[in-house]
């Protein structure tokens, strides 16, 4: 059997442009939920140094990465930005036994992400263009030239469609923290009804 054949549970994407906070909001949800053992926040395994952003991940090399997903031990993988990310085949098995997981996603791997899963719920965390470059800028990682080319690459238009909610984090942390838990919140009670 597969996640796609019986997902009593939730996956819950959250993706949007860097800068946006996405990091953010999931650390103020998972502060919230920290001691409720049916939400699990998704560690990702990607190839870039432990260190490096505020996520926490797997660190892993190319090469060992690549291992790892000819073993099978990615429910999904995708690559972006010249790293590979990929979400451990365990949370497959987690989401059908009734856990709402939360996953920092891809807007480029939704579509594999949705094949892999079926149902799932995607959280677009978003700020206004002037804070993301604010943000971009303060993180000191991009020349101003790449900042202003991250702003204004093409994405994917993903906010069409019953499972994506929008968050807007351009203001104050806690206020977008609280939608998504109320987000989190309505999966979840989702869950446990159909229980």
């Amino acid at each position: 059997m597969t996640a796609r054949d019986e997902t009593p549970g939730t996956l819950i994407v959250v993706v949007g442009p860097s800068g946006a906070g996405k990091d953010s909001v999931m650390g103020f949800a998972a502060r919230h939920f920290v001691e409720q053992p049916d939400i699990l926040f998704v560690r990702r395994v990607i190839t870039r140094p432990s260190d490096a952003g505020s996520e926490v991940h797997e660190s892993v090399s190319a090469a060992e990465f690549e291992d790892m997903r000819r073993a099978g031990a990615f429910a999904i993988s995708w690559q972006a930005h010249g790293l590979s990310y990929g979400i451990p085949v365990e949370i497959a098995g987690k989401v059908a036994s009734g856990m709402t997981a939360i996953v920092n996603g891809s807007r480029a791997a939704l579509p594999a992400i949705r094949a892999a899963f079926g149902d799932i719920a995607v959280a677009v965390i978003t700020a206004d263009t002037l804070v993301l470059a604010r943000r971009l800028a303060q993180r000191g990682r991009e020349s101003e030239e790449e900042v202003l080319r991250r702003l204004t690459r093409q994405t994917p238009d993903i906010l069409a469609g019953p499972d994506v909610t929008l968050i807007d984090n351009s203001g104050r942390l806690d206020i977008a923290g609280r939608d998504f838990i109320a987000l989190v919140e309505r999966h979840r009670a989702k869950t446990h009804h159909s229980a």
